[in-house]
């Protein structure tokens, strides 16, 4: 396989580092992307202007952006991932490579290779396993299906750490939802246990036991990362815990723990949508401390 053309699907976080980080690589000439905030009046201009300014050719439209696309990465919200490749599939070019960077339990991203191979284009699912800010392009991640292995090579040469795991669909996917489980299961936890523990005034007896249990963590600075994550992020995790959560019942099991995580997620990230965090680690380089997060929490309790 070989590229000269990219498009990236969402110019979010995930979508903007991707697309800078293979701009410029061997062999590529143009990077374009797609997003339905090109067109929206309030983010129109901003979202714009930073694509003009990295280098990046912001298409008019999902055709467009096809049209341009020999290799196209979908990087947009859980929400969204079947969509985005419905509406992609009637403009894939033959022979156009789909990698789906998007977070989507196996289900969905066979759902979602189906319309991309039946429409002439080769899917390949992507499980990207952890944030992908520090790592930027070099995030590790986990590459199935039938095209995957020769995809492989051309991540590896443009610095991304791509594995392959399997020929068949779902496997990555599967990998990374179920490691979704106990990372955004440990956020919830520990935003409930530790803004519970604030509220009785014992938060110094409940964290040095975990200490004890587990010593290898410094429970106060993950605790506060994790905090940070949730307000940041809340949204976006919580609609990848619904997926997970899909995954689960697609495994024949009832998702109760998937399912509460998500409403932890989504709990977080209204109030973070309604200006409870403000102020909270605004600018900061490193987390502002957990007891902050949880006070404003608990500032935020109705009587």
């Amino acid at each position: 396989m070989k590229f000269e053309r990219i498009g990236l699907i969402g110019y979010g976080e995930v979508g903007k580092i991707f697309s800078a980080g293979v701009a410029g690589q061997g062999g590529v000439t143009a990077v374009s992307a797609w997003d339905i905030k090109f067109a929206q009046p309030s983010t129109q201009a901003t979202e714009l202007a930073h694509a003009a300014q990295a280098g990046i050719a912001a298409q008019a439209s999902m055709q467009a952006l096809c049209a341009a696309s020999e290799l196209i990465l979908s990087a947009v919200t859980a929400s969204n991932t079947l969509a985005v490749a419905r509406e992609a599939a009637p403009f894939i070019g033959p022979g156009t490579v789909f990698l789906d960077l998007n977070s989507a339990s196996p289900g969905t991203k066979q759902q979602c290779a189906a319309l991309i191979d039946a429409a002439g284009g080769h899917y390949v699912e992507a499980g990207v396993m952890t944030s992908v800010p520090p790592y930027g392009i070099k995030v590790p991640m986990l590459l199935g299906g039938a095209r995957a292995a020769e995809l492989a090579p051309v991540l590896t040469a443009w610095g991304m750490d791509a594995k392959v795991v399997s020929d068949r669909l779902g496997v990555a996917s599967a990998i990374k939802m179920c490691r979704s489980v106990m990372i955004k299961g440990l956020e919830a936890l520990v935003i409930e246990s530790y803004s519970t523990a604030r509220a009785y005034g014992v938060e110094d007896h409940v964290l040095p036991t975990l200490q004890e249990t587990f010593p290898s963590i410094d429970w106060s600075a993950q605790g506060a990362y994790f905090f940070s994550r949730v307000v940041q992020h809340g949204q976006r995790r919580a609609e990848e815990m619904r997926e997970s959560a899909n995954t689960v019942r697609e495994a024949g099991f009832e998702p109760f723990m998937a399912s509460a995580i998500a409403d932890k997620q989504q709990w977080v990230a209204d109030l973070a949508k309604a200006g409870v965090f403000e102020g909270v680690g605004q600018g900061a380089k490193a987390p502002a401390a957990w007891q902050e997060y949880a006070d404003a929490l608990l500032g935020a309790r109705k009587p």
